[in-house]
């Protein structure tokens, strides 16, 4: 078993809880609704998410903690999310050999085991939607601003090794936004520009075009402000390959920003048995 499903989420705060979705992003939750399904069917083994949230400095960090508990008010939005808590088991065997092949790989990564440290937003929100009933084990990872995108990829490509060699079934969450020249006001889309880059981008993942992905990625991430300098996508672009097949589910605004939900399904014919 290997990764078995990838997905492009959403984390905008306004989805936080229910009641106050606008309508406008109302379809990107009934998409994770849905995904949340599909991952109870697939049954896996193990969580990862990565997320453009988690903004370490120079390392990439694994959180390693036997359990992760805590209790989220998002510094940068305390009036919307506030007061959240979660509860979800961790996997130490694994994050611990995330670390050691990073670093065998040359990749500055550091293990992180803190009980007393929160998470982000960007790993909380999704995964109230896409693991709302499932006691799985989660991986959080972060993405690292010194570290440029093939690093990133790079990185991506070696966890992808360690979950492969686990024979865990897993899935994947990439947690942030397309286009990302944030303003205020919501309902705002992204300019014209960043919506055709953004359509670009989508374009080439949908003919799995994956080289042409990862060509357009840096000047993208530069000029369309992709969230977290394109990082996800970097990561995203290290563990998925030709093998799957990708589904664009939903695209929505919110405060100028761009945000997909994509997902990257194992085809049976690959998937080892």
């Amino acid at each position: 078993m290997s990764v078995e499903l990838g997905v492009l989420a959403a984390h905008v705060p306004s989805i936080c809880h229910r009641e106050n979705i606008p309508p406008f992003q109302e379809n990107l939750v009934k998409e994770m609704d849905q995904i949340a399904k599909d991952i109870e069917e697939i049954n896996p083994e193990l969580i990862c998410i990565v997320s453009c949230h988690w903004i370490s400095t120079f390392n990439h960090y694994v959180d390693v903690a036997p359990e992760h508990k805590g209790i989220l008010t998002a510094f940068e939005c305390p009036d919307i999310i506030s007061d959240v808590a979660y509860e979800y088991k961790g996997d130490r065997e694994i994050a611990n050999e995330m670390v050691r092949a990073g670093k065998s790989a040359r990749i500055p990564v550091t293990a992180v085991d803190d009980p007393t440290y929160v998470w982000d937003y960007g790993t909380v929100v999704p995964l109230r939607y896409l693991l709302p009933k499932l006691d799985v084990p989660v991986i959080s990872l972060s993405i690292a601003e010194a570290a440029g995108l093939d690093e990133t990829r790079q990185w991506g490509e070696v966890i992808r090794s360690v979950i492969d060699e686990s024979g865990k079934k897993t899935v994947f969450i990439f947690s942030g936004a397309l286009a990302h020249n944030l303003v205020r006001g919501r309902i705002n889309m992204p300019t014209i520009s960043e919506q055709a880059l953004d359509k670009q981008f989508i374009d080439y993942t949908m003919q799995r075009d994956l080289q042409s992905m990862q060509t357009m990625l840096p000047q993208y991430a530069n000029t369309a402000g992709v969230e977290g300098g394109g990082r996800h996508l970097a990561m995203m672009l290290g563990i998925i390959d030709e093998e799957y097949k990708p589904d664009f589910k939903a695209y929505a605004q919110s405060s100028g920003s761009g945000n997909a939900i994509i997902t990257f399904e194992k085809e049976k014919s690959a998937t080892k048995v």
